[in-house]
């Protein structure tokens, strides 16, 4: 008898706790809408969007022709994807870093397979690597912030 009621004493704690360390994780921005819309975040890409916005191989299947504006990161990665989920927070950070010098871009690639496969995706993550001017590079694998910030400065921005 005593043990259960241990059991649940260290039960109850457990909820408190974890409780607790959610509640912190709450957005406090939220009111701000402006701010929000101030920041670039990581955009989705359906195979039209990407067609549209970075590079039409359909239409140029034999030359690179990259549609967008300005150099871009595009990430082919995986909702179940444990690396994916690493490299997530990194790029939010890369995209609010460069906001309105660069493009970063995702693409599911259980979602968005055709595209995996025109690109010969097979490991996740792999970063597609696109210049303004000039041919894209793949990075495959997670990589921490400063790693990337240095490709982006080095190869994107050069």
């Amino acid at each position: 008898m005593k043990s259960m009621k241990t059991l649940t004493a260290i039960f109850a704690l457990t909820l408190t706790f974890a409780a607790t360390a959610c509640a912190g994780n709450k957005d406090n921005n939220s009111n701000n809408p402006q701010k929000e819309q101030s920041e670039m975040t990581v955009t989705a890409l359906t195979k039209a969007d990407f067609l549209k916005k970075v590079y039409n191989y359909e239409a140029n299947p034999n030359e690179w022709k990259f549609e967008g504006s300005r150099p871009a990161i595009i990430d082919f990665y995986a909702t179940w994807c444990g690396p994916c989920k690493v490299m997530s927070p990194i790029l939010d950070g890369i995209s609010k870093d460069y906001a309105g010098k660069i493009d970063v871009y995702k693409i599911d690639v259980d979602k968005e397979s055709e595209l995996a496969g025109a690109f010969g995706i097979q490991s996740i993550p792999t970063l597609l690597m696109i210049p303004a001017k000039g041919d894209p590079k793949i990075l495959q694998g997670a990589m921490p912030k400063d790693q990337l910030t240095k490709v982006v400065d080095d190869f994107l921005l050069k």
